[in-house]
């Protein structure tokens, strides 16, 4: 039983030792994978993308009272790696604030309103919703569409990619951490358990008595 117990300490370790090589191979490659695909998409960030030049760039501007501004930078510097690409996502969010002026996709309205719109059918951005008050276009008849609405949803669609990049690389990350972890966890397993198994072999040896003159000599008592 002891035996098996020893066997199986080692086997152990070395399961987990080799479960570390792979989750920290698996996470450098994923993270190479994160970098690379940044860089094929060419990014780079634009010159107000620093929390003071985009500080100065909102201010006085009554929408941006209350909102959270970026604090990394990435001003003049290529997107590269996780992090950078979840900065720009924040500085992308800031700049579609401006273009729509504060309000957010799902208080726009979907059409171009006609002058004369009463208020109560406006949306927050001037535009509205009811069919009845949007511009028609001449030629198709139909309600114009709301061009700067489409500004969130391309700016839903890049941030999301962006910060799925960060949440890649921080996978990526844990999945090295987790692998030296298991890295530690299988050594140690095999120190105890060979050292274990030394150790007792040790002491085995210790107990062991060699034989005395006087045990081999013992003398029978006669009646």
């Amino acid at each position: 039983m002891k035996r098996f117990l020893e066997i199986g300490g080692v086997a152990a370790g070395v399961v987990l030792i080799a479960f570390g090589v792979a989750a920290i191979v698996l996470g450098m490659n994923g993270k190479n994978t994160v970098s690379s695909e940044l860089k094929n998409q060419q990014i780079v960030g634009t010159p107000d993308m620093t929390p003071k030049g985009i500080k100065a760039e909102v201010a006085g501007q009554p929408w941006a009272k209350g909102v959270t501004l970026p604090t990394c930078s990435v001003a003049n510097e290529p997107v590269n790696t996780g992090s950078e690409a979840r900065c720009f996502a924040q500085y992308m969010r800031i700049h579609t604030l401006e273009a729509t002026q504060g309000v957010p996709y799902a208080l726009m309205g979907r059409y171009v309103a006609k002058p004369g719109t009463p208020a109560s059918q406006l949306t927050p951005d001037k535009a509205t919703s009811n069919e009845k008050y949007a511009v028609l276009d001449p030629k198709t008849n139909q309600p114009v569409e709301n061009g700067a609405r489409n500004i969130w949803v391309t700016e839903t669609a890049l941030t999301t990619a962006l910060n799925s990049s960060y949440m890649a690389q921080q996978m990526a990350t844990f999945g090295i951490v987790v692998g030296v972890a298991l890295l530690l966890s299988g050594f140690g397993f095999l120190i105890l358990a060979i050292g274990g198994a030394l150790e007792n072999n040790w002491a085995w040896k210790k107990e062991e008595k060699p034989e005395t003159a006087e045990t081999k000599t013992a003398s029978p008592i006669g009646v």
